[in-house]
């Protein structure tokens, strides 16, 4: 009996340590596939890792810096790259009577070239435009008032002058003499070290006299007279002529950090044809509009304003008008349209505005009543 029992564990053992295949041909076949099949996904989870690892490391665990490389042109193929600066794309009103002097670099283009500069001294003088007493209100580029338009108040009645008393003796003989120009009369000087010149002194006289009148030779001057015989009053003294800027009426905006440039007032600007065709364009609905205002003899409430947007196309014409408000009433928004609009077309636009702008442009006017 005892040979058989460890007979039977040693079989038992070896059936537990390897699994027996199947003698049926068909289930031996199915044993074999399931098999080969898990071999091969054993191998491809193994193996196909690696080959998609895209970073490896060190035994340490560090990741290795990346690998850099350099591209090197030819000098032949390289093409330097010149940087035009940009063009300037803010329009500003500038100082008509400032002179030509085109600034180094702004954003600011006009009808004129010209650079920042102020009349006198301020406090600060870092910034870059110049120092201007004003409101602080309304924002405002303007930097010169003027007129555009005659605008002469109606000049008060002199009033009646005293008849001047009848002429008497004593009057007679404050006369001041006066001597006439012969026009023949003539006294050389001569020099014995001179070159040939011939000094003439000439008389005295007054070359409106005919005829010798006896008077005073201290007399006071011919309060009717003219030139050096004229009186003047000091307590009041003649009008002095007053010659207007050619300029639109303005309204400052306070600046108190001017520049540092000394001389007449001016901003920064370039001339270009859009500078000068705006120009010209806002100085004659500023003339049209004054006209408008006088011929209505209704004037709007002062403090009120008026903004109109409208298309100007490539021809100088107004295309549309695209919104009109403000607080000066009915009357004051017809009259700044019509300001606009009345003197359309305003020309045609050059090739280089055109390249510029398109063929139209949206332009925004404020009005203000003052």
């Amino acid at each position: 009996m005892k040979p058989l029992l460890e007979t039977m564990t040693k079989h038992r053992v070896n059936r537990a340590r390897m699994p027996r295949l199947s003698r049926d041909p068909e289930v031996l076949s199915v044993q074999i596939g399931v098999l080969g099949t898990v071999l091969v996904h054993l191998l491809l989870f193994l193996i196909v890792p690696y080959f998609l690892k895209f970073e490896h490391t060190d035994n340490l665990g560090s990741v290795p810096p990346p690998r850099q490389f350099n591209i090197e042109l030819a000098q032949d193929y390289l093409v330097p790259q010149v940087e035009e600066p940009p063009a300037p794309f803010k329009f500003v009103e500038v100082n008509p009577d400032a002179p030509e002097n085109a600034p180094d670099t702004t954003e600011n283009f006009g009808a004129q070239n010209q650079q920042k500069a102020q009349e006198e001294e301020s406090e600060d003088m870092s910034g870059d435009r110049p120092a201007l007493e004003g409101q602080t209100e309304i924002e405002s580029e303007r930097i010169v008032s003027g007129q555009l338009s005659p605008q002469v108040p109606p000049m008060p009645s002199a009033p009646p002058q005293p008849e001047p008393p009848p002429e008497t003796e004593q009057t007679e003989a404050a006369k001041r003499e006066q001597n006439p120009l012969s026009g023949f009369e003539k006294s050389p000087e001569s020099s014995e070290d001179g070159y040939g010149s011939n000094v003439a002194q000439l008389p005295d006289g007054d070359y409106k006299v005919s005829e010798h009148v006896e008077g005073l030779k201290d007399a006071p001057a011919d309060p009717n007279g003219t030139g050096l015989n004229i009186k003047i009053n000091p307590n009041k003294p003649m009008l002095r002529p007053v010659l207007e800027k050619r300029a639109r009426p303005a309204i400052f905006t306070e600046n108190k950090i001017g520049t540092s440039n000394i001389g007449p007032i001016g901003l920064d600007a370039r001339w270009s044809n859009y500078g000068q065709y705006l120009q010209q364009l806002i100085e004659t609905v500023q003339i049209q509009w004054d006209r408008i205002l006088i011929q209505s003899r209704v004037y709007p409430t002062s403090g009120t304003r008026v903004v109109v947007k409208f298309i100007l196309n490539q021809k100088g014409e107004i295309a549309r008008i695209l919104g009109v408000e403000g607080t000066a009433g009915d009357l004051g928004q017809q009259s700044c349209v019509s300001a606009i609009t009345a003197r359309s077309p305003y020309g045609d636009w050059t090739a280089d505005m055109i390249s510029v702008l398109g063929e139209s442009q949206e332009m925004t006017f404020t009005f203000y009543y003052q």
